[in-house]
């Protein structure tokens, strides 16, 4: 604990350095145009120079003889230097150089980590929200998500794109078959199918060896499937505009009374509290469980084991996105992104400087860069032979290492436009809902704001409430013991974090 401390402390110290450091950069700056200088490499004639710091998995980043990355400078008119960091040891070589004040123009974000909100504090970092209208593609960044990767309601990275709408139901296709049955779409044919999927053989070998729904100690699936009755994402917001956690919500007691439901009547695994999130699709791959709530993509991987194990059974599993409830249809998001890309102002000085990076970053989501970052060049890295995208890098070491990490830059806004690989009917319909799942997510008000409480006690007051509704729905405390529970959230800094987080609300309007 105090090594930690003692590491903040010292990184605050070199944060006021990089500030004493672009302070300084300023005044250089503002003397240079004072006597006719020019800093924008554009409007003179040459191209800007950017570094660009990204994250690599690779022992062999790509080189500055890239014919990738010459390609990538020549279309958005830009002399680039890429900044590789093994992702192993991404989070020291982060905030080594915030505390080195030598910052690149562009640098990846991982998360909202203090030392990165400390500098964003600090000013290190450009905030970028006012000017992303002003760019066609930046302009289209999805509303949740920008909000869900802010600071406090500001945007100082470029979010990189994962699917928001990433969560679904897995479900044993070949077992719906057997028993005549349709896929539920409301939440009592879904329980119908777990009682099924339980009782009536779905495998039909005659023995009594199925249940309905695995879970894992991975709280993940009571969070989504207490979305369907109207339960909000983390914080709802009342007809008065203040903020509550999700467990005070009136239709919580309702969600929970249907997962003790399930639970006593054994339609879900009865080691849920403890099994491994690793081996959780494992019931699912030999035929011992029917359901997932899961991500929808793990269905596909699903279905590839089980066609390995027998290949006869060529098409076992389907996905739906939600299923409805009194409450209407909802599902429960991801955060929408995987990191950020920030502009710091010890290197791009000036806002005509910072526009011409936001070009930059633009443009890294066109189509073509895109297909150059991710695919590399046609006809060296890859060829479309009857219309079919085929890559050359998988038996070649070398060419992949003129194309592998460059994708680290892309952000995918409004949407990944590379090239894929011939899908498969199941792959299709996961991204198909992927994208319906966007019109039904519930997004979390309080997403962006960065808690003080939070950041000392959040494990402790959320672990409150996630035992309390575990040992609700097995039956080991009450109603009252959930109130309780609620009561000691409260008690050990609750009530400071939901006045903190409703101040955070106020101020953001």
């Amino acid at each position: 604990m105090k090594a930690k401390w003692f590491r903040y402390v010292i990184l605050a110290f070199l944060v006021v350095g990089i500030l004493l450091v672009a302070g300084c950069s300023d005044d250089s700056e503002t003397a240079g145009n004072d006597s006719g200088g020019d800093s924008d490499g554009e409007s003179s004639g040459e191209k800007m120079n950017l570094r660009v710091f990204v994250p690599t998995f690779s022992t062999e980043p790509p080189t500055d003889e890239s014919p990738v990355l010459k390609k990538i400078e020549e279309y958005t008119n830009k002399e680039i230097t890429m900044e590789w960091v093994p992702n192993s040891n991404l989070e020291d070589k982060f905030n080594i150089t915030l505390s080195s004040g030598d910052l690149p123009h562009v640098m990846y974000v991982p998360s909202k980590s203090p030392s990165f909100i400390s500098a964003v504090e600090d000013g290190a970092f450009w905030e970028l929200g006012p000017y992303l209208e002003d760019y066609p593609n930046l302009s289209q960044a999805n509303d949740i998500i920008l909000n869900n990767s802010s600071i406090n309601g500001k945007v100082y990275g470029i979010y990189r794109a994962r699917d928001l709408g990433r969560n679904g139901v897995i479900i044993r296709k070949d077992w719906l078959e057997n028993l005549g049955l349709e896929e539920p779409k409301t939440v009592d044919e879904f329980y119908n199918m777990l009682k099924a999927f339980k009782e009536e053989d779905p495998d039909g070998n005659g023995q009594d060896d199925t249940y309905g729904m695995v879970v894992s100690k991975y709280e993940g699936p009571w969070d989504v499937m207490q979305t369907w009755f109207g339960v909000p994402n983390k914080w709802g917001e009342d007809e008065n505009g203040e903020l509550y956690p999700a467990f005070m919500d009136d239709n919580y007691m309702e969600a929970l009374d249907f997962f003790k439901k399930l639970y006593d009547e054994g339609l879900v695994n009865e080691d849920f509290a403890v099994m491994d999130p690793a081996q959780w699709s494992e019931p699912v791959v030999a035929g011992e469980a029917g359901v997932q709530v899961n991500v929808l993509d793990e269905g596909h991987r699903i279905q590839e084991k089980i066609v390995d194990a027998n290949p006869d059974n060529e098409d076992p599993i389907t996905v739906i996105k939600t299923v409805e409830t009194d409450a209407g249809v909802h599902n429960l998001p991801t955060s929408g992104y995987s990191g950020m890309l920030a502009v710091s102002k010890t290197s791009v000085k000036s806002e005509e400087e910072l526009k011409q990076v936001l070009d930059f970053l633009d443009k890294m989501n066109d189509e073509k860069a895109q297909i150059l970052a991710e695919n590399g060049i046609e006809g060296q890295h890859y060829e479309i032979v009857d219309g079919k995208y085929e890559s050359k890098l998988a038996d070649d070491a070398a060419l992949k290492a003129e194309v592998d990490g460059f994708n680290q830059m892309l952000m995918y806004l409004p949407e990944p436009k590379s090239l894929k690989a011939e899908s498969t009917p199941l792959r299709e319909l996961e991204e198909n809902l992927k994208v319906e799942n966007e019109d039904i997510v519930v997004p979390n008000p309080a997403e962006s704001y960065i808690s003080d409480v939070y950041s000392k006690k959040g494990q402790q007051l959320d672990n409150i409430i996630i035992d309390a509704r575990i040992k609700y729905i097995v039956g080991q405390i009450d109603e009252a013991g959930l109130e309780e529970a609620v009561e000691r959230w409260k008690s050990s800094g609750g009530t400071e974090y939901m006045e903190e987080i409703n101040q955070l609300h106020q101020d953001a309007q």
